[in-house]
């Protein structure tokens, strides 16, 4: 029987350089799973969209096949007419893109963007076809599907464009899934259930997919075959079990060494001092307003309540949780960016024992001060960077606005920020198209340093790198945390990047803040079923060790189904309560 896609003798370059696919081979199986994985840059993405013919215009297809046995026939996908391929392309071939505030459109509800593609593919009535997408909303994690169908793109935090970005692929039931970094900006509970969607329609339909991605966590959960890509070239593959088993490349083992873990034995803790505090925030609650269309009544959306947080100086404040659970709107009203419901408050320690700036009452002078103290590396690198702009230009900005420097002393200190950031100073004459996902990535973090900032907020950054780099890029943020006595909060949901540089870890859940406690008793000892779900959801490169997805689901669902300990409806949740000196748990007395 013949394989579902064989791709053989592969080669893509640019204009007169040398080829970045050099000579890709691989075939993948009706109801199998292949994971590519590699360094960003690898060769990876542009391998898969050549399966579709999107590649970029400039891009060529020097040689090499590409052939597609699927149900209705075999189809030379390199030499297929436009025609033939458009009824390939989201029926046949689905593909989750990495960025999907790229991939969706701003203009038109999500919604009626995923229902298009049965109005495309299928004879399904308007009403048959909405109720497919409901379900399919409900499936990938979407706690409201209504209110997702209604919703925007800029509506929706990344994670949750993200699961509208999967939903769009599977709703078709595709033959073949190409899932490019799909699971990069979820949380690790929707990652598991994800993965678990994923695993049920290979077994309802007998669907075959390729899984792009950096995690080996992932990889170990969901792959059967493995081709590890490096340049351009296939450096080793084979089945999961050999290549995670026993990798033979030096290329693979270097993966391995460098992808995090939850450590086995807890990790001293650094010791906190609570009255040196460089950010206080103080009974935030922030409620928007969700236009309901028509003669809909608009409604309120509490997306966090009664927050109180604090950012020791020098020290890093990790916040975990799912994504949409109000992370990023906590970070927001810290920056300023948001203002908080009447009540709440935030505070800015420039200097130890110095009177606090209230940040949301700062005059223009403070405002500016403030800015150039605190910085704020944003989850999606593309959004932040201007597409217009080169990377010289992004990178000097900052000095520019705050007039710091000659020309020349601007141009130094963005070099030296590439430097640091592991990319070349040659670079800078280059736009953010031209890099990859990763790469754009650590360009936002050099932007947020140039300014020497006191305060770095971290929303998701290590969320685009492979593991080489996130190893490189944490190492680079505790080496500049420990010389500089820079202080992070640090929002993520990868748990093992947050047990290795978080000095305190606060978990939040439906707005609300679950638990909270150093790592080191977090991690060993957690106490709330939604703190058990998170770390029985964080994937492990170890084919033996699966994810309990079970024990994530318990955890996971709906806070009215949690043990009564800790059960609440809506936002009245029971009091954040100190179980032990350093460990507070919401939970019933």
């Amino acid at each position: 029987m013949k394989p579902l896609l064989e791709v053989d003798a592969l080669t893509i370059g640019f204009g007169k350089a040398d080829p970045v696919v050099r000579d890709v081979s691989f075939t993948v199986n009706a109801g199998e799973t292949m994971a590519i994985v590699g360094e960003s840059g690898s060769g990876k993405t542009l391998t898969c969209r050549s399966v579709l013919r999107i590649l970029p215009e400039a891009a060529q297809l020097r040689s090499g096949a590409i052939q597609f046995n699927g149900s209705t026939g075999t189809v030379d996908l390199l030499r297929a007419p436009e025609r033939t391929m458009r009824r390939v392309r989201g029926d046949r071939i689905s593909m989750i893109f990495q960025e999907p505030m790229r991939s969706l459109s701003p203009l038109h509800r999500l919604g009626n963007q995923v229902v298009e593609v049965l109005r495309l593919h299928s004879s399904m009535s308007a009403a048959e076809a909405k109720r497919t997408v409901l379900e399919q909303f409900d499936r990938v994690g979407f706690a409201d599907a209504n209110r997702a169908w209604r919703s925007y793109p800029f509506e929706m935090s990344g994670g949750m464009r993200q699961r509208a970005m999967i939903a769009m692929a599977m709703v078709a039931k595709p033959e073949l899934l190409i899932a490019d970094e799909p699971t990069t900006a979820l949380d690790v509970t929707t990652q598991a259930q994800v993965l678990g969607l994923i695993n049920e329609l290979q077994a309802e339909t007998g669907m075959a997919v390729i899984l792009v991605t950096h995690d080996l966590g992932v990889v170990a959960n969901m792959a059967t075959k493995v081709v590890v890509m490096n340049k351009g070239r296939v450096m080793e593959s084979g089945t999961a079990t050999d290549v995670l088993g026993a990798p033979a490349h030096g290329y693979t083992q270097k993966l391995f060494n460098a992808a995090p873990m939850i450590p086995e034995v807890a990790q001293p803790a650094r010791a906190l001092d609570h009255d040196d505090v460089i950010l206080d925030l103080k009974n935030v609650t922030k409620t928007f307003t969700m236009r309901a269309g028509g003669w809909r009544k608009p409604a309120e959306v509490t997306a966090c309540k009664d927050v109180n947080l604090s950012v020791v100086r020098g020290k890093t404040l990790a916040v975990v949780g799912e994504s949409g659970s109000g992370k990023t709107t906590c970070a927001r009203v810290a920056l300023g960016a948001e203002v908080p419901d009447a009540g709440g408050e935030v505070n800015f320690y420039p200097e130890a024992g110095c009177e606090p700036l209230p940040v949301h009452g700062l005059s223009t002078a403070q405002r500016v001060q403030f800015q150039r103290q605190a910085q704020m590396v944003f989850q999606d690198p593309y959004s932040s960077l201007s597409p217009r702009m080169r990377i010289g230009d992004a990178l000097t900005e900052p000095l520019d606005i705050h007039k710091i420097g000659s020309k020349r002393d601007r141009r130094d200190k963005a070099a030296e920020m590439l430097d640091w950031v592991g990319l070349k100073p040659e670079m800078m004459r280059r736009y953010p198209h031209a890099f990859s996902g990763g790469q754009r990535q650590r360009l936002s973090i050099a932007r947020a340093l140039t300014l020497d900032p006191k305060l770095l907020i971290c929303d998701e950054p290590t969320s685009a790198l492979d593991v080489s780099v996130q190893d490189q890029i944490l190492s680079l943020l505790e080496d500049i945390r420990d010389r500089a006595a820079l202080s992070y909060l640090f929002i993520s949901h990868d748990l093992a990047v947050v047990a290795r540089i978080a000095d305190e870890v606060a978990v939040m859940r439906a707005g609300v803040i679950v638990e909270q406690a150093p790592p080191d008793t977090l991690f060993y000892n957690p106490q709330h079923p939604y703190t058990q779900a998170l770390i029985a959801a964080q994937p492990e490169p170890d084919v033996t060790r699966p994810i309990d997805l079970d024990l994530v689901s318990k955890g996971a669902g709906s806070p009215a189904s949690w043990p009564e300990m800790f059960r609440f409806e809506g936002i009245d949740a029971p009091a954040l309560r100190e179980l032990e000196p350093g460990h507070k748990v919401r939970c019933h007395a």
